[in-house]
This record gives C-alpha cells, sequence and structure tokens, in this order.
C-alpha cells in the first residue's frame, strides 16, 4: 500500500475486468481501486474514499439459482458486481475463466462483442450447493476498450 499525506496507508481494492478489445473479444484483467483520498463525509472521521463520475445508475440484486447458467451473453450495460453470497464463475471469450465468491468485485464491461466460434461476451453461473447471490450497479456510460479504466 502507498502512503497518504499523513503517513496513513492508501488502500488498494482488487477487482476483475471483463471488457472487450478492438476485435470484439472480450478479455479479463485484475485490476485495481487505487485512486483513494482520506476524507471525512458528512461530518464523520475520515474515511478512504475511491470516488467515480456521477453517472445515471441502476442497481439490480439478482439470486441466480443453484445451478444456473447464462449462456453466452454481454451485460446489458456497464456495471460493477459485488458478490453478496454464494459463488459464481464468469468466463470470458479467451477462455478466461474467474470465480468469485462473498465480497469479490468485478466489473462487466463486454458490451459490443463479435460472435467468434458460438461465444459472444461472457458466460456466467452458480459454483456450489446455494445460490448466487449478487448485486449489480449498471452505470449508464459507453463502453470502452481498455482494461482497468476509471468511470
Amino acid at each position: 500500500m502507498q502512503a497518504s499525506n499523513d503517513g496513513a496507508p492508501k488502500p488498494s481494492v482488487p477487482f476483475w475486468h471483463l471488457w472487450t478489445d478492438a476485435a470484439g473479444i472480450s478479455h479479463q484483467t485484475p485490476c485495481t481501486l487505487d485512486d483513494f483520498e482520506l476524507k471525512g463525509v458528512g461530518g464523520a472521521a475520515p474515511q478512504w474514499n475511491n470516488r467515480h463520475g456521477t453517472h445515471p445508475s441502476t442497481v439490480v440484486v439478482t439470486v441466480q439459482p443453484v445451478g444456473w447458467v447464462g449462456e453466452w451473453h454481454e451485460n446489458p450495460a456497464p456495471q460493477w458486481i459485488v458478490v453478496l453470497s454464494g459463488r459464481w464463475f464468469i468466463e470470458s471469450m479467451d477462455g478466461t475463466r474467474i470465480e468469485q465468491g462473498p465480497g469479490e468485485v468485478s466489473f462487466g464491461e463486454d458490451q459490443g462483442c463479435v460472435a467468434t466460434d458460438g461465444k459472444k461476451g461472457h458466460r456466467s453461473g452458480t459454483i456450489g450447493d446455494a445460490p448466487a447471490v449478487l448485486m449489480t450497479v449498471q452505470v449508464h456510460v459507453p463502453p470502452r476498450r481498455t482494461p482497468c479504466h476509471a468511470i
């Protein structure tokens, strides 16, 4: 961790970014949120904040049943995905497959993929004997074709 101006260690939060390259193929890249500022909010003691731009957004909570598989599809909008409970997987067109559990974060931005070998976007599904509960924050902005960028 980096240090802030007052010497406190600056946090870094990992996430996976599902993105589409210029050829229309989806990939997953490990990234970090690391643009934190130590600042109080609403009169509270200072806390670390990684502030993103203000954009129209939609919050959706999904419950994916045990055994659920979402075959090849694109995310409906660029969206932050936080696993609340259970486990799930995400597989991109390049063959990368990640698995996530409670508290893990990804950013799905695979819009504009080109169908290749019967694949377009990603596939995802539950793992194990419990539903996967996810909270998504769909950010209504145009997708970008670079990994690990700030919104």
